[in-house]
């Protein structure tokens, strides 16, 4: 049979992250890779009650559900978002297959080919596949620890007129920055004078280290949901279980209707039993002295990783410890290739995520994502001795 794929299959370039775990596979390698929660936090009785509970609603429970969404779950999500300072209704929400099929919803409503994207430099991987996949040009505006730098941000609009920017402006995937608010407001303001829409990206935002207020959501700043500039996405998979795979999208009505549309021709509705067993969930089990729980252990797990890292004696390294979510990027001298790097570290039985993948244009070669949640003390300790002998046969004197 001679296959003739679409020209599209060549946008879908292979995830690093599925590939470096493809090589851990069968070996003894302490992975520092994958974006993981860690499975010890993971509420198995309460999830196995809910589901219990969805099956005493009798058979009915099984048949096919709204595109939109289980309607009580909607609303135990509109609730949710009330702590965020968001103000929002069923029919400006739409449950998804996680929140990154929000992203490639609203890329197949929105985007056409040719069509520019402003992202965040470095930026989440799986959306620069998703992006590249409806045949966007992205271009990266640059930034610091803050967020994105706003002077580049309205050059970049002025210059490329783009239709969206897509942003993970809390504990970002793989910086693990949290923008101020002056950054979020001024995004805000140059997007909405400009007719750029904002893709906002919270997948980490309960991951909040050390106590204290969180900075708003650039969606919560707005005028919403009707008019709004922003469309919000965010998901249950860090709070609860990735298995679960149910996110939501929220933004303006006739957003969402669209994006609604588009979902009924990808997959006609997400899995309606979970859906069913995270509104149980709602009722029935504090989900927020469980966020509290992971959210402290995490803390405690990011500053053994921070404690190793400044125990280093890697000349020219540089890594910022993050306010939240699941990870540190570290960057080391210009002339270490990640890349490159991954092969040594493997044999020495560590991996990690080299930075190239996470950059639309103009990547950094030096950089790499290490995770924090998910291995243990222990073999923490081990997998950076490990990240050490790997680095130790690359560096070159000072």
């Amino acid at each position: 049979m001679n296959y003739r794929f679409s020209d599209t299959i060549d946008s879908f370039k292979s995830s690093a992250v599925r590939e470096i775990l493809k090589l851990t596979q069968g070996k003894s390698i302490i992975s520092l890779a994958g974006g993981l929660p860690n499975e010890q936090y993971f509420p198995i009785d309460a999830v196995r009650e809910a589901f219990l509970r969805v099956f005493e609603e009798g058979k009915q429970v099984l048949q096919y559900g709204l595109t939109e969404g289980f309607t009580p779950l909607r609303q135990s999500i509109a609730k949710h978002m009330e702590r965020k300072h968001i103000h929002v209704g069923v029919d400006d929400m739409l449950i998804t297959t996680g929140s990154q099929q929000a992203i490639d919803l609203l890329a197949r409503i929105y985007i056409d080919p040719g069509d520019v994207i402003l992202v965040e430099r470095p930026t989440y991987l799986a959306a620069i596949q998703i992006f590249q996949s409806h045949k966007a040009r992205l271009v990266s505006v640059d930034g610091d620890a803050d967020g994105m730098n706003l002077t580049d941000l309205e050059l970049k609009i002025k210059q490329y007129n783009p239709k969206m920017i897509y942003v993970v402006p809390t504990f970002s995937n793989p910086a693990g920055k949290s923008w101020n608010l002056e950054r979020r407001q001024g995004a805000l303001d140059i997007c909405k004078r400009n007719d750029v829409l904002i893709l906002e990206d919270d997948p980490y935002g309960e991951l909040r280290f050390g106590g204290g207020e969180a900075v708003p959501s650039i969606f919560s700043l707005d005028k919403h949901p009707e008019g709004c500039g922003v469309v919000y996405t965010s998901t249950f998979s860090k709070i609860v279980a990735p298995a679960l795979r149910t996110g939501w999208a929220i933004g303006d009505a006739e957003v969402i209707r669209q994006m609604a549309r588009a979902k009924q021709a990808a997959d006609l509705h997400s899995s309606t039993m979970d859906q069913q067993a995270l509104h149980q969930l709602f009722e029935h089990f504090d989900i927020y002295s469980h966020i509290d729980l992971v959210r402290s252990e995490y803390e405690i797990r990011m500053r053994q990783m921070t404690d190793l890292l400044s125990k280093q004696n890697w000349p020219g390294m540089r890594w910022t410890e993050p306010k939240g979510g699941m990870f540190i990027w570290l960057e080391l001298p210009e002339y270490i290739d990640t890349e490159q790097l991954l092969k040594l570290a493997v044999e020495e039985g560590v991996a990690f995520v080299p930075g190239i993948g996470f950059f639309a244009d103009e990547p950094q070669r030096n950089a790499m994502r290490l995770n924090f949640t998910h291995t243990d003390n222990v073999q923490l300790v081990e997998g950076f001795a490990r990240l050490d002998r790997a680095i130790q046969k690359v560096l070159q004197p000072v």
